[in-house]
C-alpha cells in the first residue's frame, strides 16, 4: 500500500484515498460506518487497558507488590506520563514511516503483548512477593528485583502500544469518511460524537466494572480481561481491512521544526538581510515552482515576516540559488514564520504543565487516602478505592454544561467574546480550582488524621479510619472541573494558535503538557520521599496513618501558586494571531489528543 492509486475505472472514486490492494478508493467498498465501528471498537478496548491499569495500580504495588507509597505513586505517574510521551513517537511513526494502519496494528499487538505479560505476573506465585503474615508489623517482603523487572516490561509495552494507538486511531477513523462529499462529512462529525462516546464509556467501563473485577474477583481476572479485550479489538479492526481507506503519509510537523532549527544553526554565522524579502519563501502565485527544501510548502498559505526571534531567519538565507538544496539546509520564510510562532506558543505551554501535575495525584495518593477510610455503601457493598474517580469523571460532565448554559452567556456580556471566556482566560480557570483542589486534599488530609488520632487502633498499617471516604469528593470535584476548563482552553489555544500547516502540532503540544505533568509529579515525590524519609513522620510515609501527606498536598497548593503567577505574566505577554474559526479539518487533530 505505497505509491499513488491505481484508478480501476470504476464509478465514484475518492480522489486521494486507495483500497487495501492500492487501488483508487470506490466509495461505495470502501469507508464508512462499516470501517469506522470496527476501529471504535479498538478505541474502546484501549480507553478501557490504559484507564484499567492507571486507576487502580497503586493499589496493586502497596498491598501486593509491598512498595512504599511514594514509590507507588511515582510508578503509576510514570506509566501514565510515557504513555502520553510515546503518542509523540506513535504520531511520528504514523505520519513518516508507517501509515495509520500499521502503526494501530502492530502497536495493538504490543499493547496485547503488554497485557498478557502483566497477566501472567498475576498468576504465577513467583511473579510476586509472598502475602504478609502481619501486615501492622511491617515486616513485608517487597517485590524483587526481578519481579519489579517483569511488572515494569508489561507497563512499559502497553505504554508503548496505548502512544501508537492514541496518535493514529482518531485519525484513521476520520479517513474512511471524505471530506468533499457533503454527505460523507456530516457523517464524519457524527463520528467524532461517537468517538467521544466510546472514549467516555471506556473510562467508565474502567473504573468501575473493571476495577470492581480486580478488587473483588483478583487481578488476575481484571488484567486478563484487559489483554482479551485488546485482543478482540486488534481481532476487529484487522477484519475490517478489506474495508479501509488508506492515504498517503501526511509527514510530521517535527520534521520541521528540526529542519529549520538545523539549517538556523548551518548559517549561525552569516549576516541577516536587511528586506527580509530577500530570503526564500514560497511563491503564491507560482507554488508548483516554488518548493527547494520541502514538498510540503506547495499547499502552504504565505506568512507575513515578524521580527521576533530572527535568528531563525538564517535558514531562510539562500547561499547558492543555482543549487538545488534540501529542507535540511534551505527552509522556506513561511516554514520559518511557523515555527516562531510555536516558539511563542512555549511560555504558555509550560505554565500549563502544573495543573497535570495536580491531576496525576487523582490516580495516586487520593486513591491511596481512599484505602484507609470507610467505603461502605450500607451494610455490605463497599466501594473499590479506584472507583472514586467515578467524581471526578462526574463533575468533568456537570462542568461542561454549566459552562455552556451558565458561565459563557454570562462572561460573553463583559467581554464581548463570542466564545465567553478567551482560551487563556478559561485555562486560567482551570489553574485556579488545581490550587484549591490541593487545598482541599490538604484540609481533608488534616481531618482524616485527626480522626484517625481520636482512634489509636486506627493508627496501625493497613487499618481503617472511620471516616467516610465521600471527604475526598471536593479534591476530585475540584480537579475534575478544573480539567474541563484546562482541557478546552488547551484544546482550543493550541488549534486556533498552531499555524495552518503544522495542525497536528497542537495534538502533540497538548499530549507533551500531560506527560510531563505525570513526570514532574514524579519528580516531586522522589524529592519529598528522599528528603521528609520514609518512616512515621515523613510527608509520604508507607503508613498514611502515621505521616504528613496534608504537607505535600500544601507544597503542591504552593507550587501552583507559583506556577500561576508565573502564567499570568505569560498570558499578559502573548498576542493572539488574527483569530478565526477553527475549520472542520482542525478536529481530527483535536480528538488525535483523546
Amino acid at each position: 500500500m505505497v505509491g499513488l492509486p491505481e484508478t480501476d475505472g470504476a464509478a465514484d472514486i475518492i480522489p486521494d484515498a486507495w483500497d487495501y490492494k492500492g487501488r483508487a478508493a470506490v466509495r461505495s467498498r470502501t469507508g464508512g460506518w462499516t470501517s469506522a465501528a470496527m476501529i471504535l471498537v479498538v478505541e474502546l478496548n484501549e480507553r478501557l487497558t490504559t484507564l484499567g491499569i492507571a486507576s487502580n495500580l497503586v493499589t496493586y504495588l502497596t498491598i501486593t507488590m509491598h512498595l512504599g507509597n511514594a514509590a507507588s505513586a511515582n510508578t503509576v505517574t510514570n506509566f501514565m506520563g510515557t504513555s502520553f510521551m510515546l503518542c509523540l513517537f506513535g504520531g511520528f511513526v504514523a505520519d513518516t514511516f508507517l501509515g495509520r494502519y500499521l502503526t494501530i496494528a502492530i502497536f495493538a499487538a504490543v499493547q496485547a503483548a503488554g497485557m498478557t505479560i502483566l497477566t501472567i505476573s498475576t498468576i504465577l506465585p513467583g511473579l510476586r512477593p509472598p502475602a504478609c503474615a502481619d501486615l501492622a508489623s511491617g515486616g513485608c517482603v517487597k517485590a524483587s528485583g526481578a519481579q519489579l523487572g517483569v511488572l515494569d516490561l508489561a507497563l512499559y509495552l502497553t505504554a508503548l502500544g496505548t502512544g501508537g494507538l492514541k496518535s493514529s486511531v482518531s485519525g484513521f477513523g476520520s479517513d474512511q469518511f471524505d471530506e468533499t462529499n457533503r454527505g460523507e462529512k456530516t457523517q464524519m462529525m457524527k463520528f467524532f460524537n461517537w468517538f467521544f462516546f466510546f472514549i467516555s464509556l471506556g473510562s467508565l467501563l474502567a473504573v468501575t466494572v473493571l476495577v470492581y473485577i480486580q478488587d473483588n474477583l483478583g487481578r488476575r481476572w481484571g488484567y486478563g480481561l484487559c489483554a482479551a479485550s485488546i485482543a478482540l479489538g486488534l481481532v476487529v479492526f484487522l477484519a475490517g481491512t478489506r474495508r479501509y481507506r488508506f492515504k498517503k503519509l501526511a509527514g510530521s510537523p517535527l520534521t520541521q521544526i528540526a529542519a529549520v532549527l538545523v539549517a538556523a544553526w548551518k548559517k549561525r554565522g552569516l549576516e541577516l538581510p536587511s528586506d527580509h524579502s530577500l530570503l526564500y519563501d514560497i511563491d503564491e502565485k507560482q507554488p508548483a515552482e516554488a518548493e527547494k527544501g520541502s514538498k510540503k510548502s506547495k499547499a502552504k498559505q504565505k506568512l507575513p515576516h515578524t521580527n521576533q526571534f530572527r535568528f531563525l531567519d538564517r535558514a531562510a538565507i539562500d547561499v547558492d540559488p543555482a543549487a538545488k538544496q534540501t529542507k535540511w539546509q534551505l527552509s522556506t520564510l513561511t516554514d520559518v514564520e511557523e515555527v516562531k510562532i510555536v516558539v511563542r506558543m512555549l511560555p504558555i505551554w509550560a505554565t500549563t504543565i502544573m495543573f497535570w501535575t495536580v491531576y496525576a495525584q487523582m490516580t495516586t495518593f487520593s486513591v491511596s487516602q481512599a484505602t484507609t477510610m470507610d467505603r461502605h455503601i450500607g451494610p455490605s457493598f463497599q466501594i473499590p478505592a479506584g472507583s472514586l474517580t467515578v467524581f471526578f469523571v462526574g463533575s468533568i460532565l456537570l462542568t461542561v454544561p454549566f459552562y455552556d448554559r451558565i458561565v459563557a452567556p454570562v462572561s460573553r456580556r463583559f467581554t464581548g467574546n463570542p466564545q465567553g471566556l478567551t482560551p487563556l482566560q478559561r485555562i486560567a480557570v482551570g489553574l485556579v480550582l488545581s490550587i484549591l483542589a490541593m487545598a482541599a486534599a490538604a484540609l481533608v488530609e488534616i481531618k482524616r488524621l485527626h480522626v484517625a488520632r481520636a482512634n489509636p487502633a486506627s493508627l496501625e498499617k493497613g487499618a481503617v479510619v472511620p471516616i467516610s471516604v465521600f471527604w475526598l469528593i471536593p479534591q476530585f470535584f475540584l480537579v475534575g472541573a478544573g480539567e474541563a476548563f484546562t482541557y478546552i482552553g488547551q484544546l482550543d489555544f493550541f488549534l486556533r494558535e498552531c499555524p495552518k500547516g503544522m495542525k497536528t502540532m497542537s495534538t502533540g503540544l497538548f499530549l507533551s503538557t500531560l506527560s510531563l505533568g505525570f513526570f514532574v509529579s514524579s519528580a516531586v515525590v522522589a524529592v519529598v520521599d528522599k528528603v521528609t524519609g520514609t518512616g512515621n513522620g515523613a510527608w509520604l510515609a508507607d503508613n498514611l496513618n502515621r505521616g504528613k501527606l496534608y504537607n505535600f498536598y500544601w507544597l503542591l497548593a504552593a507550587l501552583c501558586i507559583a506556577n500561576f503567577l508565573v502564567y499570568l505574566l505569560a498570558a499578559r505577554w502573548y498576542k493572539y494571531k488574527e483569530q478565526t474559526a477553527v475549520v472542520d479539518d482542525d478536529i481530527t487533530a483535536a480528538v488525535e489528543l483523546t
